[in-house]
Formats: C-alpha cells, sequence, structure tokens
C-alpha cells in the first residue's frame, strides 16, 4: 500500500533529491493510533469567530529559501496559535527542510490545534514514524494514493491531499480525499503561480474543503485565495520570516 510512482523526470533537480532521500527514510516500528484533533472543525471555529482559517508552518528552511531560521519550534508553534493559527504545520523532512519527527512531537504537545505532518511521505509505513492530527499526501507522487488515504484514516490522521493539476484533484476527490490541496507552486519548475488556485478552484466540490498553498504573503494573497474558493491557506516563510505572532495575525485578520 501507499506505492511510490516511476521517476518522474519533468521533476526539479531539488524535488528528485528529495524523493530518493525520502524512499531511503525510516519508518515506524508499528501502526500509530491517534485520538485526532479536527482539522475541520478547527476551520469551523475559526470561521464562526471571523477568523480566516489558516495552517501555519513551522519551516527551519527549504530548497527555495537561502540559509537556516534559527527558531525553537515549540516557541514558533505557540507565537501561531497566540496569532490566531487553526492549525500548525511542522516539516517532518530532515535533509532538505531542517525539519523532525522529534520537533513535531513536542509541538503537539505543546498546543491544542490539530497539527498537520508535511513531510515527502511515500509509504505505508511512514506514516507510523511520529503521531499527528493530520498529515500530507503529495498525490503526484504516489500510486496506491486510495490505499494511503485509508492507511492514514485507519491510524486516525485526516490526510490533506495536495494537488497541482485538474488530473490530480480528480485522482484526489475518486481516491476519496476530502480535504484536497492546491499547491501554487509547480514542482517541475519550483516556481509560483498564484493563478493555479484560481483556475483550479472551481473542480474542488463544495463538499471537500480546499486549501490553498504556496505563495500566499499578504493580506492582497490571501483575500484573492479566498475569493477563488479557498477554505484555508498553508502559509510558511511569510510567516517565519519576522515577528511570528504578529505576521500571523495579520494572515487570520479579517
Amino acid at each position: 500500500m501507499g506505492t511510490t510512482k516511476q521517476p518522474d523526470e519533468g521533476l526539479a533537480p531539488a524535488v528528485r533529491d528529495l524523493l530518493a532521500a525520502a524512499s531511503e527514510r525510516s519508518r515506524g516500528d508499528k501502526p500509530v493510533s491517534v485520538e485526532a484533533r479536527s482539522l475541520s472543525g478547527a476551520f469551523e471555529r475559526a470561521e464562526a469567530d471571523g477568523r480566516t482559517p489558516l495552517i501555519a508552518e513551522v519551516k527551519p528552511t527549504s530548497p527555495t529559501t537561502s540559509g537556516e531560521r534559527d527558531v525553537d519550534p515549540v516557541a514558533a508553534a505557540e507565537s501561531m496559535v497566540a496569532g490566531g493559527a487553526s492549525a500548525i504545520s511542522v516539516l517532518t523532512e530532515p535533509d532538505h527542510f531542517g525539519g523532525s519527527v522529534e520537533a513535531l512531537q513536542a509541538v503537539r504537545e505543546a498546543v491544542s490545534v490539530p497539527v498537520l505532518r508535511k513531510d515527502f511521505l511515500l509509504r505505508e509505513a511512514q506514516l507510523d514514524a511520529v503521531a499527528a492530527d493530520a498529515v500530507l499526501l503529495i498525490a503526484r507522487f504516489l500510486d496506491d494514493l486510495e490505499g494511503m488515504i485509508e492507511a492514514a484514516r485507519d491510524r486516525g490522521m485526516t490526510p490533506l491531499v495536495e494537488t497541482h493539476t485538474r488530473d490530480e484533484i480528480e485522482t484526489a476527490l475518486a481516491a476519496g480525499a476530502e480535504v484536497i490541496g492546491v499547491n501554487n507552486r509547480d514542482l517541475a519548475t519550483l516556481t509560483v503561480d498564484r493563478s493555479t488556485v484560481d483556475r483550479l478552484a472551481p473542480a474542488v466540490p463544495d463538499s471537500a474543503t480546499l486549501v490553498a498553498e504556496s505563495g500566499i504573503e499578504t493580506a492582497a494573497h490571501r483575500d484573492r485565495m479566498r475569493k477563488a474558493g479557498a477554505d484555508g491557506m498553508l502559509v510558511g516563510s511569510a510567516i517565519m520570516d519576522g515577528d511570528i505572532e504578529a505576521n500571523t495575525r495579520r494572515l487570520v485578520a479579517r
């Protein structure tokens, strides 16, 4: 279950390196079982409170940024929650993003909101490395997406299925995805095109939750994603660079 697709020659070299490293990464010893905090419930509470639903990301570094941010992940997450974030995303990819499962564990113990694990997960057993409330699954990289969605749910996790094309959205929906991420960043080139969400949002039915990803830096970007139909957003660099609580508050404010 959760087999990977054949190597995609259209991917940027940095992404191919990520996948090569991910294919070798360790797995958990036994299946985890999570009493998960509800991501959809967190979004609903934000809407009721007059906040924009936001998954704020603890992101030490990435292939598209220079240098590494010297920040305590727990302190960063607590600042994000104080700023109104509905949920926290924690990178657990160690080689290219500076993340770790230990950071996610510490964050989840420190905050009361849902915590999303963001990584390049390729096999079912890799879900067992750490307990999380939600987990990112990238449609482009998985042949058995339906199996990975089922495996995540069996463990109590909400799968957030990332897409970048209409075909990937259709594949995700056919596999049973209920939370669809549309990434403005093209993994073939690592470039960002904010019109991606504009174009693809109509393909996501109202019955699913649409999360806009990448390139959301300002209130104007937030408003554009919301106007296109995004129910929530996932934001990393624009929050991590500077005053984390203030940056979060700026993006969740209506």
